[in-house]
Order: C-alpha cells, then sequence, then structure tokens
C-alpha cells in the first residue's frame, strides 16, 4: 500500500499493477509485471522533509518540498499532431521534455537529476525507425529546446519497453547541478556512433546530486555492454556479470568524486533490476546473490532498449555529506 501521509510525500512508483486509483501525490505507474513477489504490486515513494506544495501545468503533475521537485508526465501518442517526418512517439518525447523544462525553469530550480521513461512497444518500427530511436530523437530534440546541452552534463536516466500504455517519463531535479559519472569501460552513451540511430541517447552513466547535507548516487540503467557493443548475447548469466562489472566501474568512479566520507559500495544501493524473459528470473538473483548479496532487489519484466539485452539493473544509494 502507499503511505497514507500524502503531506509527507514527493512522489513515487507503483509498479505491477495496472488498475485501481492511484494517490494524490505525483505516482509514475510502471505497467510491467513485477517477478518474484507475493501480490505482483509494488509501492516506491520518495519522501519528504515536511509537507509539500504541488500542482497541475498541461498535464505535467509535479510536488516541491524545499528545493527538491518531483515530476511525471504521461503523454499519449494518439493525440499528437505531428510534423512530416515525424513520428507521434518522436513527438511526444520532445513535447514531454519541453514541459519538464518549461516547469523546472518556472520553479527555479533548472537542473536535472534523475529521469524514469517507459515507453510500450520500444522495439516496434514507426515510420521506418525502430520506436526506441524515435524516442531518442524527441528526447534530444527537447533538450536543445530548452537549451540544455545533450553530452556532458546531462542526467542519469533510464529507457524501457513496458507492454502498453502513454509514454511516461518521471523526474527529480533540483537547484544544483548533477555530477555526471561515466564508465571507463564504456563509450558514454551521448557520444554512440550513429550505427544504433540517428540521435544518441541522452544520458549519463551515472549521476551524483547534493540535496543539503546529503550525498546521492543515481546509477543509470547499466548492461551488458562493453565499449559500445552488447556481450554475451544469449546469455543471461554472463550478460549479467558484466552488468555488475560495469555497475562496480561506475561505483569506483562516483567514489573518486564524491564529497561524502564513506564511500558508496555495491552492496549499499537498492537495486532494480529489469529481466526480459521471465523465466530468467531465477538465474539473474543467483548471480546477484553472489555478487551483491546485501543490496535490496526489485525485479521488473520488461524490454530492455536493445532486443539482444536480456537483463538491466539501475541502483541508487545515498550518504552523509
Amino acid at each position: 500500500m502507499p503511505p497514507q501521509d500524502a503531506h509527507g510525500v514527493l512522489g513515487g512508483f507503483l509498479l505491477g499493477s495496472t488498475s485501481g486509483s492511484l494517490p494524490d501525490w505525483p505516482c509514475q505507474r510502471l505497467r510491467a509485471p513485477v517477478l518474484g513477489e507475493s501480490d505482483g504490486t509494488w509501492w516506491e515513494s520518495w519522501l519528504a522533509g515536511g509537507p509539500c506544495d504541488s500542482g497541475l501545468a498541461g498535464g505535467l503533475r509535479w510536488r516541491r518540498q524545499g528545493d527538491l521537485l518531483f515530476g511525471l508526465m504521461e503523454v499519449d501518442e494518439v493525440t499528437q499532431d505531428t510534423a512530416p517526418g515525424v513520428s507521434p512517439l518522436e513527438q511526444a518525447a520532445e513535447q514531454a521534455y519541453r514541459q519538464l523544462f518549461d516547469l523546472l525553469d518556472r520553479q527555479g530550480l533548472p537542473h536535472l537529476w534523475r529521469v524514469w521513461n517507459y515507453l510500450p512497444d520500444i522495439h516496434g518500427q514507426e515510420a521506418g525507425l525502430e520506436r526506441y530511436r524515435r524516442f531518442n530523437l524527441g528526447r534530444a530534440r527537447g533538450f536543445e529546446s530548452a537549451a540544455r546541452s545533450v553530452v556532458g552534463r546531462v542526467p542519469a536516466a533510464c529507457a524501457l519497453g513496458v507492454r502498453a500504455g502513454p509514454l511516461s517519463v518521471a523526474f527529480l531535479a533540483g537547484p544544483t547541478p548533477a555530477v555526471p559519472i561515466e564508465n571507463p569501460r564504456q563509450v558514454s552513451a551521448f557520444h554512440y556512433p550513429q550505427a544504433y540511430g540517428p540521435r544518441s541517447p541522452t544520458f549519463s552513466r551515472a549521476a551524483l546530486v547534493h540535496p543539503p547535507g546529503q550525498e546521492w548516487l543515481f546509477i543509470s540503467g547499466t548492461a551488458s555492454i562493453v565499449g559500445h557493443e552488447t556481450v554475451h548475447p544469449g546469455d543471461v548469466a554472463a550478460q549479467c556479470h558484466e552488468t555488475v562489472d560495469n555497475l562496480e566501474a561506475v561505483i569506483a568512479q562516483a567514489n573518486a568524486r564524491r564529497c561524502s566520507v564513506p564511500a558508496f559500495c555495491l552492496g549499499g544501493l537498492g537495486l532494480r533490476a529489469y529481466i526480459r524473459h521471465a523465466s530468467d528470473l531465477g538465474i539473474v538473483r543467483e548471480v546477484l546473490r553472489e555478487r551483491c548479496p546485501d543490496a535490496p532487489l526489485l525485479c521488473v519484466q520488461a524490454d530492455v532498449c536493445r532486443e539482444d539485452l536480456l537483463v538491466e539493473i539501475e541502483a541508487w544509494g545515498s550518504l552523509p555529506c
């Protein structure tokens, strides 16, 4: 069940359930099965330090407590009036990010820290291009229209495929820039070659952010990629091990730039694993129990952004600063 005190919740997520009413706070409904949990429904929420201001702007629901802002934008593709050569998903992504950045500017909290993107039929074709690549085109235009960089200082993010529903974009933002973290084992996503689409994905491998008295680490969706290429195709166990290797490399880079006295460690982070095939749940859990037995883990069935990737893992944690 969601937290009952709506005044103390900044925002959050409902995973698994596709029916029922949502709470008063901005709640991103992730239309994807939760794996291995008794009732198949999972609530996550960001708890604020006190009462929140909230609002609705052009379909974007938001809540703010102090200098922390959580928002949610859902855009139905069928309502889009598109220009020639622009697909409905592409237009929906650009609209979502335009409105997102407009809200940040009006709230005086211009820095985007973390974004969660979910879209249906991520590998389908739309106007001759994979829908994930169409999404990247729209996202990049949304950044550029708001005079934001699409390389370097970009937020941590994920983009996953779900069964149905609108394009859903949730975000967390604040008053100070995030410190972008990259992975020395990988080409930065925003520098991918054109073989992966006409516009590169707009995200950092991770981000350090600094709310008052704290340091948060957000690790973007991470998979079995070395350089810019998928490795271990068809082998979910090997892909899971490679993904953990990448997580450890990102954590090492974050620790080299942290301001907190203790260091981040994999066992101290919360993990969300996106698994393409539900039948792979046991293998993924076995690998993660071996590699990071102390880390809280939630597993969800969803489509990863490349068809040859079988698992993706994101992580987050906080330390006093």
